[in-house]
């Protein structure tokens, strides 16, 4: 790769993958975002001073934005994470996410399409479309078994109704047109600069805050947690080797229910920044949000095995990680939450 085009580089997942891009050398990187509220350039950290990093603040709706990108930076790959991503908020605004991540990978499957079939021959071989998506688009799971690439589609949410529309998509664009696009379905992402209506950076601040920390139920829904940086590496791993129209599904091995996520954080602050009290007696249980699936894991063995792929962070050492640097970076957690959100409750629907 010579040249990659990024798209929600100023996310949590796409600026891990920048840095990553950067970090490894050899190629020079267009960030594409349009800055939502989740969306935060300080995540980029030193690779924004990279002469190798480009910024442009575009919306991947905008389709004569996006053609003259194209035109001007002529990427060799894309990796495509620009998205609405928050349950809760799809709960509470779906318009929103159809238009972003429907409509808008559309537009971005056309213009990668139309820019695919200018190509001259000899660069139009290597170029590759990877569209970046979530586990929550099979449902949920029960007690036992786990999501594979063969694994039904069956989404429970707005949200991720959208990212399964916005994967069909992206396959098709493969079937129909040739565009080499693969796809990938991760677990649940944490780690430092993740915005924090999520649930891990959520209970941190809140916990050091001295504030309720709210759990949905009685905290029993199991998600398979991985750490940022290894997601970002798989994801770089399966555009330089991956096997175009395949699916890979990536996950961390380290399934957690919400309730003992919540007390490991609890501990953790315990630790490194003590209070009067335990943190864990901050926890208060809440109302369950509608369609909140009971359980997602990952069967990553594909990714495994045939790109040498493995997370590197237990979820132990990944979560004392992510709390000390969200304590020792106050600064951009007050910045990032300094828009409409605020920390408050979403997705009730009364």
């Amino acid at each position: 790769m010579k040249r990659v085009l990024v798209t929600g580089g100023a996310g949590f997942i796409g600026s891990a993958v920048v840095r990553g891009l950067i970090d490894r050398g050899g190629c020079d990187v267009l960030n594409i975002d349009k800055l939502t509220y989740a969306g935060n350039l300080e995540s980029l950290g030193s690779a924004a001073d990279s002469p190798r990093y480009t910024f442009a603040r575009v919306d991947i709706g905008d389709g004569t934005a996006l053609r003259a990108l194209f035109s001007a930076f002529q990427p060799d790959a894309v990796i495509h994470l620009a998205a609405e991503s928050h349950v809760d908020r799809s709960i509470d605004g779906p318009g929103e996410f159809v238009q972003t991540n429907v409509v808008g990978t559309f537009v971005l499957l056309q213009e990668a399409l139309r820019h695919w079939r200018g190509m001259p021959p000899e660069t139009r071989e290597a170029f590759r479309f990877l569209h970046v998506s979530t586990d929550e688009v099979f449902g949920a799971l029960g007690d036992s078994g786990f999501f594979t690439e063969a694994t039904a589609y069956d989404p429970s949410s707005p949200y991720s109704a959208s990212k399964a529309a916005s994967d069909h998509l992206a396959r098709a664009w493969h079937r129909t047109y040739g565009l080499p696009v693969m796809v990938s379905n991760c677990s649940n992402n944490y780690g430092p600069y993740q915005f924090p209506e999520k649930l891990i950076p959520l209970t941190i601040l809140n916990a050091a805050a001295g504030k309720p920390l709210p759990v949905y139920g009685r905290g029993d829904n199991v998600r398979d947690w991985l750490f940022v940086d290894d997601h970002a590496d798989a994801l770089i791993r399966i555009v330089e080797r991956g096997a175009l129209g395949e699916t890979y599904t990536i996950g961390g091995r380290s399934e957690r229910r919400n309730i003992e996520v919540v007390r490991a954080i609890c501990a953790i602050l315990d630790d490194l920044a003590p209070q009067a009290r335990p943190h864990e007696e901050l926890i208060t249980f809440v109302t369950d949000r509608p369609g909140h699936d009971f359980r997602y894991a990952i069967d990553c063995s594909k990714v495994e095995r045939e790109l040498d792929w493995h997370a590197t962070r237990s979820f132990e050492v990944g979560l004392r990680e992510t709390i000390a640097w969200y304590l020792a970076n106050p600064g951009w957690c007050e910045r990032v939450q300094s828009g409409a959100y605020r920390g408050e409750r979403l997705g009730v629907v009364a």
